[in-house]
């Protein structure tokens, strides 16, 4: 993906979705997370073993069902487990999934692409803005 189709992504999502969310500050997802919500997006933490709890201010819910509507999905999964999320947020109308670093999943990709969805792999929005100069 290049950076200019990275940077159309970034300035044009508003809400996301969070697969994986951890409620513990040393995980990944918690910390990106909080930059998101820093930088002014709409966060909802998913992680079914953490529903109904807060994180960041946040309340988690349990499935992207509940977490619609959506922009992006950012999937803090590991690579042979994002299918079903992906499956999910094709049919919950989202705009793009982007899985985190070292996540790659080219069957799922090629799912998300094939139903029209932005896709992202082996990236993260954390470093990707600053990086491209998009800090709030």
């Amino acid at each position: 993906m290049s950076d200019d189709q990275l940077r159309a992504i970034l300035t044009t999502t508003r809400r996301i979705a969070l697969v994986g969310a951890s409620n513990k500050p040393s995980r990944p997802s918690y910390g990106v997370m909080a930059f998101l919500l820093d930088q002014g997006f709409e966060v909802t933490p998913v992680n079914p073993g953490l529903a109904g709890q807060e994180i960041l201010g946040r309340r988690v819910v349990a499935s992207l069902d509940e977490a619609g509507p959506l922009d992006m999905v950012d999937l803090f999964r590991r690579a042979s487990e994002v299918g079903a999320p992906v499956a999910d947020a094709i049919r919950l109308g989202a705009k793009t999934i982007w899985m985190q670093l070292g996540v790659v999943n080219e069957d799922a990709a090629k799912a998300a692409r094939a139903a029209g969805l932005n896709v992202v792999m082996d990236r993260c929005p954390a470093i990707d803005m600053p990086r491209l100069g998009l800090m709030r």
